[in-house]
């Protein structure tokens, strides 16, 4: 079952209050308010909660590749190392402005499970809003990975088998590495085997943008320039030499944009380019798709038959 915190709950109850006595044509615009916050709540990725990972794993904390203190990321290392280890190099939440690499929802399910199966699990910080605009974070992700691929050997893993996770916020700086690889190649990363997106609301940036009613977390992190706009958007940035993609999304939001929508164009983009892209919905909520990933179902099934298929595909 999902759990929320108190204040969500209170946040929801007061809501549906609020929706019960008010005039019918303001009922609608309360409810996508009382959803979208709901929602920055389920990607918010708080930083501080607990993790818990399976027994005998190693833990590297706060490896630094960067001078900046966000720049940093965790190592976790199965209990029965094998050689040649493939990486899950996963990227938080948060609308761009808030959460951490350590959250609970972000590593812990997630961890178990790759770890499980033999891989490395790498779960990454990058500086933020306002510090940081989302271009300058995804230049951090990119150099993050070219700190893990330097560092594999000592971990026994393999540096060229590499995917990228990302949620949410995440998902979208995620996404935009593997829509232009020349980020990656600017920071000296090699080119991982894919990405997946979970639940991104940002695919298409300038879309998202131009919509009626744009919630102030979107402003904050994109401003007012459409240039920069389609500087940062997957949809627009896409080109030939794109990494295979999986785009997760939730076919339970549909505000400020449906991501299965935007899911859906961004994959048909990459079928005219000849790009791997699939789009994967699920009948959960933000937050669930983040924080069950991992767990027995046929969602986690799904994610896991697509990585292993990338990190047997030749690289291109």
């Amino acid at each position: 079952m999902r759990r929320i915190s108190i204040a969500a709950a209170l946040l929801l109850g007061l809501g549906l209050l609020i929706v019960a006595s008010a005039p019918s044509s303001a009922q609608q615009r309360l409810r996508e308010r009382i959803a979208q916050r709901l929602q920055q709540r389920g990607g918010a990725d708080t930083a501080g909660a607990s993790t818990q990972v399976p027994a005998g794993t190693r833990v590297l904390h706060d490896v630094a590749y960067g001078a900046d203190p966000k720049q940093r990321y965790d190592v976790y290392l199965p209990a029965r190392p094998q050689a040649n280890a493939p990486i899950v190099l996963m990227v938080h939440g948060g609308g761009w402005r808030r959460g951490d690499k350590t959250s609970s929802p972000v590593v812990d399910h997630k961890a178990g499970y790759w770890l499980g199966r033999g891989f490395v699990f790498v779960s990454a910080n990058n500086r933020l809003v306002p510090e940081a605009n989302p271009l300058q974070q995804a230049r951090d992700i990119a150099a993050a990975v070219a700190s893990v691929q330097q560092h594999a050997a000592q971990w026994d893993a393999d540096p060229q088998r590499m995917i990228l996770m990302g949620h949410s916020a995440g998902a979208h700086l995620v996404a935009l590495l593997g829509s232009q690889p020349a980020l990656l190649q600017q920071a000296g990363a090699q080119r991982p085997r894919g990405v997946v997106a979970l639940d991104s609301g940002a695919l298409d940036v300038p879309s998202l943008m131009s919509q009626a009613r744009v919630p102030q977390l979107y402003h904050d992190a994109f401003g007012a320039d459409s240039g920069f706009w389609r500087s940062v958007s997957p949809q627009q940035q896409l080109g030939r030499d794109a990494l295979p993609m999986l785009l997760v999304c939730s076919s339970t939001r549909h505000f400020p944009t449906s991501p299965c929508e935007e899911a859906g164009k961004l994959a048909q983009r990459a079928a005219t380019l000849s790009v791997p892209a699939e789009v994967l919905p699920e009948a959960l909520s933000h937050g669930e798709i983040n924080a069950q990933l991992g767990l027995p179902s046929a969602y986690t099934d799904a994610v896991s038959r697509w990585i292993d298929h990338a990190l047997m595909q030749v690289r291109r």
